[in-house]
């Protein structure tokens, strides 16, 4: 059974994790797979992999939550170890979801707490797929101007609907026409919640520890990169404008057991601008089937 926006019929459940309320969508039997979305403003579980989870349902147990900060959980993240706070509940949910390993496939900011996860814990993560994963090679250069335009969203005069359709057509998507008006509406109205204007969970770091978290927040200065045993997809639009390919390069120089897929006129987004590919591409790896 599926839903009119051809979603299949999830169940919802919200879990308490570590003090905070984690909601979580599921659906589909089989190995256990989350689902981590990005940190853009208005970002959700289900909204940013719409166009995936009936796919990978057909093979895998497909959960997907909303992470601290976002959507229907909890708001607030430690400003001073962001990826550490995502991953912790990430694995608390796991706990709590009665599961000692799963796959894990995150974009953007969910691929930094899917990575920051298997760092920490790699004897709780099967197999990682990232696409264009946060924290790669940030203290090497300049931020980008699609992440400018992400972290000054509530910023300035604050946030606007004109403000993230530019950031989403000018920098998440290679092509601005394949966003619909519907989705940035419905991600404008998730950004003005006034639990998430009070505290953004996507800020860039700044006071006495700014330093230390800019550092601690870029993996390729984490020793234990080059020894982590988790299988690993890297997939990387070749046209991201919010985090540089060119990170991919950097993770399949580190990762040991690591492969990396550029996909051409792609922007930040893969798995929404490339869903086709993305569906096959993930199932097949996930299940061993490269």
């Amino acid at each position: 059974m599926t839903t009119p926006t051809g979603l299949p019929v999830m169940q919802e459940t919200t879990y308490d994790v570590g003090g905070k309320k984690i909601f979580v969508a599921e659906t589909g039997e089989g190995p256990p797979v989350l689902l981590l979305h990005g940190g853009g403003p208005g970002a959700s579980g289900v909204s940013n992999y719409t166009r995936n989870i009936a796919g990978l349902a057909a093979e895998y147990r497909v959960i997907v939550p909303d992470l601290p900060g976002y959507g229907r959980s909890s708001k607030g993240v430690d400003g001073a170890d962001p990826f550490g706070h995502l991953a912790d509940h990430i694995r608390g949910l796991l706990d709590r979801l009665g599961l000692d390993r799963a796959h894990l496939v995150g974009n953007s900011y969910g691929g930094a707490c899917a990575l920051r996860l298997a760092l920490d814990t790699p004897d709780r993560v099967d197999r990682m797929v990232l696409m264009g994963p946060g924290g790669v090679g940030t203290t090497r250069t300049v931020p980008t101007a699609g992440l400018r335009s992400l972290l000054a969203y509530y910023n300035g005069d604050g946030p606007s609907r004109p403000k993230l359709e530019k950031f989403i057509r000018n920098y998440l998507v290679f092509n601005a026409a394949g966003v619909p008006d519907s989705a940035i509406d419905e991600r404008y109205r998730a950004s003005i919640d006034p639990e998430v204007v009070a505290s953004p969970p996507l800020r860039r770091p700044s006071g006495r520890g700014a330093l230390r978290t800019l550092w601690k927040s870029d993996f390729t200065r984490d020793p234990r990169l080059s020894r982590l045993p988790v299988p690993t997809l890297v997939l990387w639009g070749a046209k991201d404008q919010v985090n540089r390919p060119s990170g991919g390069r950097m993770l399949a120089d580190r990762l040991p057991n690591c492969d990396l897929y550029l996909v051409a006129n792609t922007g930040h987004w893969v798995q929404f601008e490339q869903a086709g590919l993305f569906n096959r591409v993930c199932s097949d790896f996930l299940a061993g089937r490269r």
